[in-house]
């Protein structure tokens, strides 16, 4: 079993008509036990801009912590907010400076530009990073979630449609992944603010 698998998770964020949705599960477990089902993996950085970290859980606390930090310092020293693109840049550098013993994470950044509009862009584990016009996954539930979201995902759906889809897409790949589920939780970012909401699913 690689270490990314070690605590199992599912982080997808899908883009809509001027707005954009990150997803994920809420377990934390270790292999197949599970230990609970109120695990945060997505994280607010910004007014319009989340961060899903997938992979070993106390890698993704400590990277959640340097991302905090990193941008409050951006924060006083521009005297501005980070836009979506820059963060992208700052997570990729951040892994990528420590390849040769690396955070075993996989992140997922979902933002909404004032200038460009909806952002998504995923990584590997050394910051590579893959910037997509539809939708992003990570996690060990990746390959079911590709399969469901290039079913049920379509250009220009609104806030509410792309939450019902992000939503049908996630809880519908959980079910084949025995590391990830027990619940999920949904952010739908639009220009007039955030819409967070929680789901129910299987705990079997």
């Amino acid at each position: 079993m690689s270490i990314l698998q070690y605590n199992g998770s599912a982080i997808v964020a899908m883009v809509g008509k001027d707005c954009v949705a990150i997803a994920s599960d809420m377990r934390y477990g270790i292999q197949q036990q599970t230990i609970a089902c109120d695990m945060k993996k997505v994280f607010q950085m910004g007014d319009k801009l989340f961060i899903g970290l997938s992979g070993l859980l106390t890698d993704v606390q400590t990277l959640k912590q340097k991302f905090d930090f990193k941008l409050k310092m951006y924060s006083l020293r521009e005297n501005r907010p980070m836009r979506p693109k820059v963060f992208s840049s700052l997570v990729s550098s951040t892994l990528y400076e420590k390849r040769f013993g690396p955070y075993f994470v996989e992140p997922v950044v979902a933002g909404l530009d004032a200038k460009e509009g909806p952002f998504i862009a995923a990584m590997d584990l050394i910051g590579a990073p893959v910037f997509a016009k539809d939708f992003v996954v990570s996690g060990t539930t990746s390959d079911e979630l590709y399969g469901v979201c290039e079913a049920f995902w379509k250009p220009n759906m609104g806030p509410d449609e792309l939450f019902e889809t992000i939503s049908q897409s996630l809880l519908a790949a959980v079910d084949r992944d025995c590391l990830a589920g027990w619940g999920a939780i949904v952010h739908v970012i639009t220009k007039d603010g955030v819409t967070t909401k929680q789901l129910k699913s299987r705990k079997d």
